[in-house]
């Protein structure tokens, strides 16, 4: 058999593996996030992460099988080796800049939302509140 195929096989189980991983990692965490932002919509946050985790999956799938083909001939295991140990780090380093960028906006989502809850005033404008003590 062909090394270079072998080379394919191996990159893409372990890369769509480690996609997966990080993406059921980010689901299941994410989510207490997402609730915050949404003010306990559990319906509407499982709907958000749901679609995050789907956005993940096309964009370092894509990734995974764009960067699949190689140019250089694979003639011995210690090639076979070189050549998954690059593809497979770059695979990390980008999943790894996914992971980050999603926790980023995330925490963004979250800031907002509590800033947005701490701008709203406790009694409506035209409301009126008797003063403590009275």
């Amino acid at each position: 058999m062909d090394l270079t195929v072998v080379a394919y096989v191996i990159y893409l189980l372990v890369s769509i593996g480690l996609t997966v991983w990080v993406a059921r990692t980010l689901s299941r965490n994410g989510r207490i996030f997402i609730a915050d932002v949404l003010q306990g919509n559990e319906k509407l946050a499982d709907a958000v992460n749901q679609l995050l985790v789907v956005g993940f999956y096309l964009v370092n799938i894509g990734f995974v099988t764009l960067y699949l083909r190689s140019s250089e001939e694979i003639a011995s295991a210690r090639v076979l080796f070189e050549a998954l140990s690059v593809k497979l780090g770059v695979v990390l380093l980008v999943l790894g800049f996914m992971h980050l960028l999603n926790v980023w906006v995330l925490n963004r989502m979250r800031r907002r939302g509590i800033m947005e809850r701490r701008h709203t005033p406790p009694v409506a404008p035209q409301g009126w509140t008797a003063p403590a003590g009275a």
